[in-house]
């Protein structure tokens, strides 16, 4: 971006808050607390879940986010930002102005950590005017969009060079663990998790080609990467409370409405959560002995395409 550009950003990011503050803009968002699609709202979101699903995910490597070239830029716009994980590392790799952008207020609040410039709004229409960043990112968003070639032809809009996107691949999911029957039984869960949902919450390369493309962008470039979490000695108090929800069948409290829209009956539900019961006691008993052991390995793919 060259220095008018640059200096037209920073110029109407400046403008844009003050109008927020003049007529309270802010407090009337605060009634969503889902990004919607024509009144459709998708998957809604706690501050807890989205900082566990994306823990770590770029602390040993960045290589992912090489496509991006964070370096080279001036005004960047995050949407879905939700609780600032992804806007936290474009911060630490640019020097470009970082804009967050979610539906839900009370996400932001845990974002305005990373960045001072936040923005509650709707990823499908977009506050700003054509050509305002040069970088248009998302991460795990466009999966739980119901209409994410809307988004994309937004993120293009106001974008005036490029736009990328970073999305998990859910249904490809591995897990290894000592206690032999988490394995199965969390692949059980994630497949009634996932017929559940509203949204087809899945993407592939060609997917991710085809999206871009309908947007207007060119140059596609789709790469696949691998985020691994994994539990070991000495066990955090997160993996501790986690646990103990399985132990106790609480694992699936948050999702229980999302699995019984999906495949499950509520006998099924109910069974499910039973076995969870006496699967997590059998990772207790091995977390007390320090023999538990756990890898998650989630693909995700991003997607990077140039604006014409």
């Amino acid at each position: 971006m060259n220095e008018d550009a640059e200096y037209g950003c920073k110029i109407y990011i400046n403008i844009y808050f003050r109008f927020i503050l003049l007529t309270k803009f802010l407090t009337q968002l605060t009634t969503f607390n889902c990004i919607s699609d024509n009144g459709v709202c998708v998957q809604e979101f706690s501050a807890s879940y989205l900082q566990e699903t994306r823990r770590g995910m770029w602390d040993d490597s960045r290589e992912a986010l090489g496509p991006l070239g964070l370096s080279s830029r001036s005004c960047i716009l995050d949407v879905g930002c939700g609780t600032g994980e992804l806007t936290q590392v474009l911060a630490e790799e640019s020097k470009a102005k970082i804009v967050g952008l979610d539906a839900d207020t009370e996400l932001l609040q845990h974002a305005r950590a990373f960045t001072t410039t936040l923005i509650a709004g709707d990823g499908t229409q977009l506050p700003f005017p054509d050509n305002t960043f040069d970088l248009v990112v998302c991460q795990a968003l466009l999966i739980n969009l119901p209409n994410p070639k809307k988004a994309i032809t937004e993120f293009a809009r106001v974008s005036n060079d490029t736009v990328a996107v970073i999305e998990p691949n859910n249904r490809a999911v591995m897990i290894d663990s000592t206690v032999d029957e988490e394995v199965k039984l969390a692949n059980r869960t994630r497949t009634a998790f996932l017929s559940g949902l509203s949204v087809d919450g899945t993407v592939t390369v060609s997917s991710l080609q085809n999206l871009l493309g309908s947007g207007g962008l060119t140059d596609i470039q789709v790469s696949q990467y691998k985020h691994t979490r994994s539990v070991s000695p000495p066990y955090s108090e997160h993996d501790l409370t986690t646990a103990k929800t399985q132990a106790t069948g609480r694992i699936l409290t948050a999702d229980e409405q999302t699995l019984l829209t999906g495949n499950l009956s509520r006998n099924e539900y109910d069974l499910l959560r039973d076995e969870w019961r006496r699967v997590g006691r059998k990772i207790v008993k091995q977390m007390q002995t320090g023999n538990y052991r756990r890898t998650e390995t989630v693909p995700f793919y991003v997607a990077v395409g140039n604006v014409e």
